[in-house]
This record gives C-alpha cells, structure tokens and sequence, in this order.
C-alpha cells in the first residue's frame, strides 16, 4: 500500500504547474514545473477584475487584491500540483489570493504542501490572508 501511494505522489509531485507572469521560460522546482507565459496565453476572465484570468490563483502582494499579481495553475487540467512559491519570487509576498478555477485551491505555510492546508474555495477570493504561503495546491 505504501508503494502505491508513493508511486501515486510521484506522478502527481512530477505534473507541470503554469504560471501566468511576465516572461517565458521554464522554472523546475522539487514539485512542479511551472511555465511562465505572457498573459496573453491566459484566457481572459474579466477586464474589470483584479485577477483577469480565468482556472488560476491569483495571488496579491497586497491586501484587497492590490500590488503585484502573480498567476498559477496546473498544466494539466484537473491533476493538482504543488508549487513552491519561493522558486518564483514570492516567499513571504502573497497578502490576498483570488481563485477563479472551478476546483479549490490550496495554502500552505511551508514549502512542498506540508502542513494543514488553507483552502480558498472556487470562484472566490481571500482578504487578507491569514499568514504568507510558502506553498500553493492548484489545479
């Protein structure tokens, strides 16, 4: 039972994760792959809202979803993955978060999704965190 699960995690530690930042290149963490693509490569939500994209977290450098965003989903739709948000710039930087994906996402206070996990509920946003995640569980 234990091989399976540890196989199982595997597969899924080793699914790739898109960031929607500013440049495009690759980013290999322990976890996740993440790939950062203009928003362009994004599929807009709505113009009007702080996190324009649609299936993603966005997560906020302030609170009310204010100050620089940063964008992260799983290049494979419905297959989570786990990103490590000091490999991208953003330990200690996320001060609201806004999902607009249809699954739940997920906070962590340590790196690698250890711990108890904060949801944020689908279609919904969160203001102001509880604590700066080291990590995030997406879809």
């Amino acid at each position: 039972m234990v091989h399976w699960l540890k196989r199982v995690q595997d597969k899924v530690r080793s699914r790739p994760a898109a960031s929607l930042g500013g440049s495009a290149f690759l980013v290999t963490g322990l976890a996740a792959v993440s790939l950062l693509l203009a928003p362009a490569g994004a599929a807009a939500q709505d113009n009007d809202s702080p996190c324009p994209f649609s299936g993603v977290l966005c997560l906020f450098e302030g609170v009310d979803y204010t100050g620089e965003v940063w964008n992260v989903r799983s290049l494979t739709p419905g297959v989570g993955v786990c990103v490590n948000l000091p490999e991208h710039g953003w330990e200690d930087r996320a001060y609201s978060a806004m999902n607009t994906s249809s699954y739940y996402a997920s906070l962590f206070l340590n790196e690698d999704c250890v711990g108890r996990p904060y949801p944020v509920e689908p279609y919904s946003g969160q203001s102001p965190l509880p604590f700066q995640p080291k990590s995030v569980w997406v879809y």
